[in-house]
């Protein structure tokens, strides 16, 4: 028996003519009692197939049976017909019925909440297909840039006996009769981690309790983290531009049928990449206040207020550096040569809003306690992460960034929900 050489969809397209086996799903389905028309879906394309009843009388009734999502095997030949959905038809000679679909939970009406709890049937779409292709060559593009600027991949528990960031926005979980914490952050494990490697990073999934409802925020991300030994905030800033640059040119590279078919403008995209601004929280907050909105110093900004700040200064990728240190986390380097402000940044993309955040540790084992205790803060059992402090400490730096926003940000998504396969927010913990 011979054996049948299926190809895709899009490798049919480009063959433009002669015989074709193809496999996959209907796409859309309409005919007369006469001729049937298909459309059939694979994860490259779609393709519209023409079955005439003369040639398939008896398995017509089976034919005419098939619905949305039906799953089959075709053989034809294929043509070019300027009216199909992208071009080319298939004149079909055989075709092998898998399974006949039941009529199908998703239509053009449906909203949010009821596209949300048949979720998995969603993706299906063609749209959600495009996001899934892109969401995997930029992770891919994450590891190889990484390794490219030798880093090396360490991972940290997901489980951890305390929190990093802050326990009001911490999931607790039984853990064999005792308190535990999903991860908000590899950031402790990595500060003593380079030590041993001196570049790391990690691309994992975070965990933040937030009751936020917004289109920018999950209660589970994945999370690219960077920490490496003997940078500065320098150093860091173009090691973020320059991971941001290879990634953008990864997905233009490899996903451009996907970025055309969700509307992103392809030129606008490969400028972004070179389009960074670097400003001062303090020159932010003046021309925040000189736009109208009323913010003091010492406040951090909300989401329309850092779009504001990207338009203003004509960028795409905004760094804003040295936050006053009262606002930041104890472990946030100082700046001296603008004493009471970060050694830190927060990088703000046009039209979202903040897709990385990043700092000079503070390396210094006194000026970390007296920030502790000045904030009443007592790591208890996370003493342990200071030890990154007490033997050997050197000058170093990280940064974390939202894989779903940066996600969100290149394909010009409405929501960060459709950036990832199954999303968590408040309201939403199933399928």
């Amino acid at each position: 028996m011979e054996k049948v050489n299926f190809i895709s969809v899009q490798e049919a397209i480009k063959k433009k003519s002669g015989k074709v086996s193809l496999r996959g799903w209907v796409y859309r389905e309409r005919g007369s009692n006469k001729i049937k028309f298909i459309v059939l879906r694979d994860s490259s394309n779609i393709i519209q197939c023409v079955l005439e009843r003369e040639k398939f009388e008896t398995q017509w009734d089976e034919i005419d049976k098939l619905k949305i999502e039906s799953s089959v095997e075709i053989h034809g030949k294929i043509k070019e017909d300027k009216r199909a959905p992208t071009g080319y038809e298939v004149l079909v000679d055989k075709i092998k019925i898998f399974q006949i679909a039941e009529e199908y939970p998703i239509g053009k009406d449906l909203n949010e909440k009821l596209l949300g709890d048949r979720r998995h049937l969603w993706l299906r779409s063609r749209k959600m297909t495009a996001i899934l292709k892109i969401r995997s060559t930029l992770l891919f593009a994450l590891h190889k840039f990484f390794r490219k600027n030798n880093f090396i991949e360490v991972e940290a528990p997901s489980f951890t006996a305390s929190t990093s960031e802050g326990g009001s926005t911490t999931f607790e979980v039984s853990y064999f009769g005792k308190k535990a914490y999903l991860t908000q952050s590899w950031q402790f494990y990595a500060e003593n981690i380079i030590h041993a490697v001196e570049r790391a990073y990690a691309i994992a999934p975070s965990f933040r309790a937030e009751k936020s409802r917004t289109s920018r925020h999950l209660t589970e991300f994945w999370h690219c983290e960077v920490e490496a030994a003997w940078i500065n905030l320098d150093d860091l800033i173009k090691l973020t531009k320059d991971c941001l640059h290879y990634v953008i040119e990864e997905v233009i590279k490899e996903n451009t049928p996907e970025l055309v078919s969700l509307g992103v403008n392809i030129p606008l995209l490969k400028k972004s990449k070179d389009r960074f601004g670097r400003i001062k929280y303090s020159e932010a907050i003046e021309k925040l206040n000189e736009m109208g909105h009323k913010i003091k110093y010492g406040e951090d900004f909300g989401a329309e207020e850092e779009k504001k700040l990207v338009g203003y200064f004509n960028c795409d990728l905004l760094f804003v550096t040295n936050y006053p240190l009262e606002i930041l986390k104890f472990y946030h380097g100082e700046d001296l040569k603008n004493p009471g402000t970060g050694t830190n940044f927060n990088l703000l993309a046009k039209g979202l809003g903040e897709i990385v955040d990043g700092s000079q540790r503070e390396e210094n084992l006194d000026k970390i306690i007296k920030r502790l205790k000045k904030a009443k803060i007592n790591l208890g059992i996370s003493d342990w992460y200071l030890d990154s402090r007490r033997y050997g400490s050197v000058p170093h730096s990280g940064f974390g960034l939202g894989v779903e926003r940066v996600i969100q940000w290149i394909c010009g998504l409405e929501n960060i929900k459709e950036s990832i396969p199954f999303p968590r927010t408040p309201d939403m913990i199933y399928p």
